[in-house]
């Protein structure tokens, strides 16, 4: 007996403390075209002068499980200024539902964070990937 409750309560620990751990960055997510970045440390955008740019650059188009994301980020003098969602999941009425909620959230992170280095939103984690993989193109050619 005293077995068992010993067993029961070790399962019970591990358990515990598999569920309470979240991952930063989700590595291996199915039917997204590009890879996600391993980078795990923030990059931001230099202010210094360094970056001049300026303007509207378009992300490219990711594909995902549930359809195409892209977006266009605008930048004043190096910095995050808006961005813009081009294209987004919405095929039926539940991938309209998760982008009304998780576009606005991720647009708010990237302007707050000034850069794609962003955690995804529970639920919306294909639309979440290819959002941060559009922004990221469109500040890799703002940078170029």
């Amino acid at each position: 007996m005293r077995r068992a409750v010993s067993i029961t309560t070790g399962i019970s620990a591990v358990v515990v403390a598999l569920l309470a751990l979240k991952p930063h960055q989700l590595s291996a997510l199915g039917g997204i075209s590009h890879a996600p970045s391993t980078s795990s440390a923030p990059r931001t955008t230099p202010s210094d002068g360094a970056s001049t740019g300026t303007g509207t650059f378009t992300g490219a188009p990711i594909d995902t499980q549930y359809g195409p994301v892209q977006v266009a980020a605008t930048l004043t003098k190096g910095r995050l200024t808006a961005v813009k969602v081009l294209q987004a999941p919405d095929q039926n009425g539940r991938d309209q539902q998760l982008a009304d909620y998780a576009l606005p959230r991720l647009t708010q992170e990237a302007l707050g964070a000034q850069s794609a280095h962003i955690d995804v939103v529970s639920g919306a984690s294909y639309t979440s990937q290819g959002y941060i993989q559009s922004l990221q193109s469109a500040l890799d050619q703002a940078h170029a």
